[in-house]
This record gives structure tokens, sequence and C-alpha cells, in this order.
């Protein structure tokens, strides 16, 4: 057990946060190789780091102490501009429950029946896309472990296994539904139905954008106003014109008594950034006082999508905005929400003439 330390304001566990240490505005982890390791400026986080490597529980070598781990990896992935801080941000999510069912267990003994059972159990507690999601973060952590080889596994245990089956999304958000759940909304989230339903781009994205993605772009010559988003998905840079209607959304969004270049559009009334799920649980309240069968901001992305579709804009230029790797898939994914009525064939039955038909 580390000694006892004479100053402690920040409350360091001796055991737990040994060898972290707090200088130059941040917080270090010292190695016992003699490394310095940055640990960023949050404490908890540099704390939690702390705790992984010093391994009070006794957690070395299995699959709790790699999946840990992994997390670590991908933050460092993200820092080189590797990983998309969305993707780091799903996979430190999903590590929790798969570090409860196979925390235990060393990743050489995880064989592929563990992985189906866990599908299974996902599936009987009423989570099998969740369960789904969990099991391709722990496929992409034995990909890495295999390239490290570290953990003494050759193969990815989750390769070949079934995953469970998914319900497509076909929900398709009706003018009036819309208009319902827009009027009772407060100011933040009808920006971000807006800004959704106008750009096509993804909610995680739109909501850290500040006046910096309002640019001035060189066309030739002239000059255009564009909204430009790098998709955190693809990594795909995509310049959006500035049209009379998104540019009444984004005055609005900058109608602020205190305007700040840094200042994300969509922000509480103190000027702070939103948490995604924290705007998605404002949305569910909205349909259920509406009284509609519940609906997300994915969803006013479809709507948007299909809503151009139907007005005759081209397939290629919503493939753009979706951020879709073919047309086909931006066909699939419009064309499967539209429920409108269609005509029978009317076409007369040349061959029959003559049988008194």
């Amino acid at each position: 057990m580390g000694r006892t330390r004479t100053h402690n304001p920040l409350g360091l566990d001796p055991k737990k946060h040994a060898r972290l240490y707090a200088k130059h505005g941040a917080f270090y982890y010292f190695h016992r190789g003699g490394r310095w390791e940055r640990l960023g400026t949050d404490l908890a986080e540099a704390k939690r780091k702390a705790a992984l490597y010093n391994d009070p529980e006794s957690s070395y070598g299995s699959m709790k102490h790699y999946l840990d781990l992994f997390v670590v990896h991908c933050e460092q992935r993200v820092a080189r501009g590797e990983l998309a801080p969305r993707t780091y941000e799903d996979y430190k999510r999903d590590v929790e429950p798969l570090k409860d069912f196979f925390g235990r267990m060393t990743p050489a003994s995880v064989e592929p029946k563990h992985v189906a059972r866990y599908l299974d159990a996902g599936a009987e507690l009423g989570r099998p896309v969740r369960a789904n999601r969990e099991k391709a973060c722990l496929s992409v952590c034995f990909t890495w472990l295999v390239r490290g080889g570290d953990a003494g596994v050759k193969t990815n245990p989750c390769s070949g296994v079934r995953r469970n089956k998914e319900k497509k999304r076909e929900r398709y958000v009706e003018h009036d539904e819309y208009g319902a759940v827009y009027r009772t909304a407060a100011k933040p989230v009808q920006i971000l139905m807006e800004l959704i339903y106008r750009t096509l781009q993804r909610p995680e994205d739109i909501i850290l954008w500040t006046r910096a993605n309002i640019v001035t772009k060189r066309e030739g010559d002239g000059v255009r106003r564009v909204l430009r988003n790098k998709q955190g998905k693809t990594g795909a840079i995509v310049d959006i014109e500035i049209t009379p209607a998104l540019d009444a959304v984004l005055q609005s969004a900058l109608n602020d008594s205190v305007p700040s270049i840094t200042k994300t559009l969509v922000h509480t009334r103190k000027g702070e950034p939103y948490v995604y799920s924290g705007l998605t649980s404002m949305l569910q309240r909205y349909t259920t006082k509406a009284r509609l069968t519940p609906f997300g901001f994915y969803d006013l992305k479809a709507k948007g999508a299909t809503d151009m579709w139907l007005a005759g804009v081209p397939l290629e230029q919503i493939q753009v905005l979706c951020g879709h790797e073919s047309v086909t898939t931006t066909e699939i994914y419009v064309k499967c929400r539209w429920r409108g009525t269609v005509q029978p064939n009317s076409l007369p039955l040349t061959s029959n003439k003559g049988n008194g038909t």
C-alpha cells in the first residue's frame, strides 16, 4: 500500500491513486519505468486511469483489465485524429456492461459460445439492439488484442457469431406531428429539430456547432456563406449553403445577449453546451405530452431526407448530406419511410382484345 500523503487536498487514495500527481495545471502519472504520462485536466478521469494502472483490485490479465486498457487506447487514437470522439464515447459506454459479463474471464478463455450467450441475455432483457452494439465493441477490442499479442489471444471469438435480429426503423414523422412537438418544445430543442431537418446532419455533430462553423467560401468569381460540418461518423467535410430558411434558424440560435465564437448554437440558458442524452430526454417528454407515438432526432433526419426526395431533389445530393457511402443506401433510406397512396396498374390488357375483355 502506498504511503499516506502529508498534503492531499484532492482526496487521492494512497492505494488507488498512487503515482498520480498534479502539476502545471494538469494531472500526470509516473510509470514504474520512469515515464510520465499526462492524464489531462479532469480529476475524475485522472483518478480512473491511475486506479487502472495501479490495479488495486488485482484485475490484471482479466477482461475487465483489458477492456479498461482498450478505452485508454481509444482515447489516444482520438488525440491522434484516428478515431471520432463520438465513437470513443460509445465504446466507453459499451465496455461497462461487457465488464459485468466477461470481467472475471481472461481474454483467452472467451469463446464464441460466451459471446452468443451475451447476445441471448440481451434479447431476454429486452435490449437486443443494445447488446448488438456492445458485441461490436467487444469485437473491436479483441481485434486490438490480437494485433497487440499481449493477451494471449490469436483469434476473435466474436467472428461468426450472429447478432440479434434488428427491426428496421421506418418511422416517418408527419408534418402535423412535427408541428405539435415543435410548438411545445423549448428553444434549444426547436433549434436542433430545425437544423436536423434542414441539413440532414447527425444530431451529435450539430450540438457541437458554433459560429466558427459558419464560413464564407469563394466559388468562381463570387462568395457564398456556408455551414461547414465535419461529419463525426465518416470524417467527411460537407459545406451546406445557407439558404434563407436555414439562415433564419441560425439567426434564431445566434440571437443571444452574450455572443461568443466558442458558444454552441444549441446551448442552455447559461450558455453551456447540452449533452445529447439530455436533449433526447427532452424530446421524448414533448412527444409524450403531445400524445404521439415517440420519435427521435434521427427520425427528423429521415423525415428531411424523405421530404427532399418527394420534392424532386436528386438522390445524389441527399446522399452527400446524409453521409451515405452509396446512393443505393440513400434510396432505401428514404423509400422505406414513404407511405403515400399509389395508383394501381391501369394499363389495358391488349393481349385480351377480341376475347370480350
